[in-house]
C-alpha cells in the first residue's frame, strides 16, 4: 500500500491542473476520501488503465494518463525501430483530452502518433493497428462503466490487446517514470505541423467498412425483408459507424433513440451504459410504444458490444450475449454450409465463461470449437496463429456471453459495427421465413435442449472491497467444496494454479492455458459453477451455467447454485 499522506502531499504541491488541485484542497483532512484515492495506483494490466475519473494515483486524470504513456513509449523505443502508435477515444468524460495529451508524450519521445479526429469505435482502433502496421494502439475509453470512470486500452502490434509480458515490461517502466516530473510532452500544435502527431482522414475508413461488409453471407436479404430498427448508440461512440454499415447492407428503416443518440459522457438517461442490462434499453423501450420496430440494437460507449430485444407477440424480449452468440452460430455456419463456402474445419471461439450450447451447435456442422480465456485477447491470439499458419479462412466466429462478437479478420478485438450487420442481416433472413430470433432460438433450445446461463455480479469497492475479494479467492481455492446446489462436483479447474483436480482421487492434471484468477466447479452432471474477479471492475462475477431438459428445471437448479456458491464464498443476501 502507497505511503498516504506523503503521496497527498506531494500531489497537493505538483498538481498544477486547475481541476485536480481543487478537488485535492476540497478532500483535506478527510481521510476517508484520500485513502480511496492514493492508497494504491491505478494497475496497468493486458486491459490497461481503467478507474474513476479524479485526484490520485488511483484515479484516471492527466497526470496517470502521462505516466502510462511516457511508460509505453519507453517500452515501444526499447523493442521497435520508429515506433508509431494510433489512438482512438470515445464520448467520455475527458477521453479527447487524454487521447491528446497521449499524442503530445509520444511525439516528445520520438513516437509517430496517429489520431482519429473524431470519437470512433475500439474496434477501428484495432483494426486501424493493423492497417497502418502500427507498434500499439490507444483507446481512451472505460466500455460500458458507468460515467464517473474512463480507461486506456493499450493494443499489440497484432491488433490486440496487449499480452500479459509486454503489459508487464510496459509497467516496470511506469513504475521508474515520475509521475510528475519523468513526463515527456510537446506542444500539441507543434507536433502536428512537424507530423509526428498526425490525424486520419475519414476515408481511411472505407477498407474497414467494406471488409466488415464482406462477411455478409446473405447481403441481399435485408434488401428484401424490410427489417424495421430502433437504434441507440447509448451517446457513444457507435451512432455514424452503425449507421452506415446497416445503410450499406440495406437496412433503410432504421431510426434512432434521439435522447441517446449524440456522445455525451454523463450518459443522462442511461446511468449504466450496458447492453448487457435491460435498463440500457429503456428509452428505445419507451419510443417503441408509438414507433414499433422489428429489432432494438444497443451499443456500449466504445461500440465494441451490441445488445438487442426482439418484437416477439406484441412484446420486446431481450436476448443474452450467449443466446445471440449462438444464433450467430447457427446462422454463420448453417448458411456457409447449405451455399457450400464453409471452409475445411471451420473454427468458432468463445471464452470458458460463454455456454456450452455453442459447442454443440458447431459440432453439428463440424466445426471446432476452441476455449479460450475470459478477455478477447486470446481470441485475437488464437486468430493470429490461424493467419499464420495460412489458415484465416477457417475463423468463422469468436464471441463472449458478455455481447461480444465478431465474424472475420478486419479486428482482432470485439466489434459492434461488424456484429449489428449480422445480426440485423440474420433478423432479415428469418423475417422473410415469417421467423423472429425468438423463434429461431426457441427452435434450437428444442433441437439441443435448454441451456441457462446466468451471472451473478456483487460489487466491492475501495481498499476494503479488494481485501474482501481476495480472502473470498483464497477461501475457495484453500479448500475445494466437494458438491454445490445439491450436486457432487467431480473436478475443480483452478487457473491460477494451473491444474484440474479430480476430487474422487486426487490427480491433477495440467491446464495449458495462462494463468488467471479463475476457479471452475465441475459439476457430475455436466453443469459448471464458475468464479472470477472481474479484470476492470471492482466485483466478483458467478457464472451458472446449467443444462436442463426444461426451462423451468434448469432455472430452479441455478436458484440452487446461486444459493450455495454465495454461502462458500461468505457473500450476503
Amino acid at each position: 500500500m502507497n505511503d498516504i499522506e506523503k503521496l497527498y502531499s506531494l500531489w497537493c504541491e505538483k498538481a498544477t491542473e486547475p481541476e485536480i488541485a481543487e478537488e485535492l484542497k476540497s478532500i483535506a483532512g478527510n481521510r476517508e476520501e484520500i485513502l480511496d484515492r492514493f492508497w494504491q495506483n491505478l494497475s496497468f494490466g493486458t486491459a490497461g488503465l481503467r478507474g474513476v475519473l479524479g485526484a490520485g494515483p488511483n484515479r484516471m486524470n492527466v497526470y496517470t494518463v502521462g505516466q502510462a504513456t511516457q511508460g509505453l513509449a519507453d517500452y515501444l523505443n526499447e523493442n521497435f525501430d520508429a515506433p508509431s502508435v494510433v489512438i482512438g477515444y470515445d464520448s467520455r468524460i475527458n477521453s479527447d483530452r487524454f487521447a491528446s495529451y497521449a499524442a503530445t508524450v509520444l511525439a516528445a519521445n520520438g513516437v509517430k502518433a496517429y489520431l482519429f479526429p473524431e470519437l470512433i469505435p475500439t474496434p477501428v482502433v484495432a483494426y486501424a493497428v493493423k492497417r497502418l502496421d502500427c507498434s500499439s494502439g490507444i483507446v481512451i475509453t472505460a466500455s460500458h462503466n458507468p460515467s464517473k470512470y474512463n480507461g486506456y486500452k493499450c493494443y499489440d502490434p497484432r491488433g490486440y490487446q496487449m499480452t500479459d509480458e509486454a503489459a508487464a515490461r510496459t509497467l516496470e517502466f511506469i513504475n521508474a517514470c515520475d509521475i510528475f516530473d519523468g513526463v515527456k510532452t510537446v506542444d500539441f500544435d507543434e507536433a502536428l505541423a512537424a507530423g509526428t502527431i498526425e490525424y486520419l482522414d475519414e476515408a481511411f475508413l472505407d477498407d474497414y467498412y467494406a471488409k466488415v461488409l464482406s462477411r455478409a453471407v446473405n447481403p441481399d436479404a435485408c434488401k428484401k425483408a424490410g427489417l424495421s430498427v430502433l437504434y441507440t448508440p447509448l451517446n457513444g461512440t457507435g451512432n455514424k459507424p452503425v449507421r452506415k454499415i446497416l445503410s450499406m447492407i440495406g437496412v433503410q428503416n432504421v431510426k434512432v433513440v434521439p435522447s441517446q443518440e449524440l456522445p455525451d459522457g454523463n450518459f443522462p438517461t442511461c446511468p449504466f451504459p450496458n447492453p448487457e442490462i435491460r435498463e440500457a434499453f429503456n428509452e428505445a423501450l419507451k419510443l417503441a410504444e408509438t414507433e414499433k420496430a422489428d429489432l432494438l440494437l444497443a451499443t456500449d460507449p466504445d461500440c465494441d458490444r451490441v445488445g438487442i430485444a426482439v418484437l416477439t407477440n406484441g412484446e420486446y424480449q431481450l436476448l443474452t450475449g450467449n443466446e445471440v452468440g449462438c444464433l450467430l452460430c447457427d446462422y454463420i455456419l448453417g448458411q456457409k454450409q447449405a451455399r457450400g463456402a464453409l471452409a475445411e474445419k471451420p473454427v468458432v471461439v468463445k471464452s470458458i465463461v460463454t455456454t456450452d450450447m455453442a459447442t454443440a451447435i458447431a459440432a453439428s456442422y463440424g466445426a471446432q470449437v476452441e476455449n479460450v480465456l475470459t478477455g478477447f485477447k486470446y481470441i485475437g491470439e488464437l486468430m493470429t496463429g490461424l493467419e499464420n499458419r495460412g489458415e484465416a479462412d477457417r475463423f468463422e466466429l469468436g464471441f463472449e456471453e458478455s455481447y461480444g462478437y465478431l465474424s472475420g479478420m478486419q479486428a482482432k478485438d470485439k466489434d459492434a459495427v461488424n456484429a449489428s450487420m449480422m445480426i440485423c442481416e440474420m433478423a432479415s433472413f428469418y423475417k422473410l421465413q415469417g421467423k423472429t430470433l425468438v423463434d429461431v432460438m426457441n427452435g434450437l433450445y428444442e433441437k439441443f435442449g435448454y441451456w441457462n446461463n446466468q451471472l451473478f455480479n456483487f460489487y466491492f469497492e475501495g481498499a476494503d472491497g479488494m481485501a474482501k475479494m481476495v480472502a473470498m479467492m483464497d477461501g475457495l481455492r484453500g479448500a475445494y467444496p466437494q458438491q454445490v446446489g445439491g450436486k457432487r462436483i467431480a473436478s475443480v479447474t483452478d487457473y491460477k494454479l494451473r491444474k484440474t483436480v479430480d476430487l474422487a482421487n486426487g490427480a491433477e492434471t495440467p491446464v495449458t492455458l495462462p494463468v488467471s484468477n479463475v476457479i471452475v466447479l465441475q459439476v457430475e452432471n455436466g453443469d459448471k459453477v464458475i468464479v472470477r474477479p472481474a479484470g476492470t471492475e471492482p466485483k466478483i462475477k458467478i457464472y451458472a451455467m446449467v443444462q436442463g431438459a426444461a426451462k423451468e428445471d434448469a432455472l430452479a437448479q441455478t436458484a440452487r447454485y446461486e444459493k450455495d456458491i454465495t454461502a462458500l464464498l461468505g457473500i450476503e443476501g
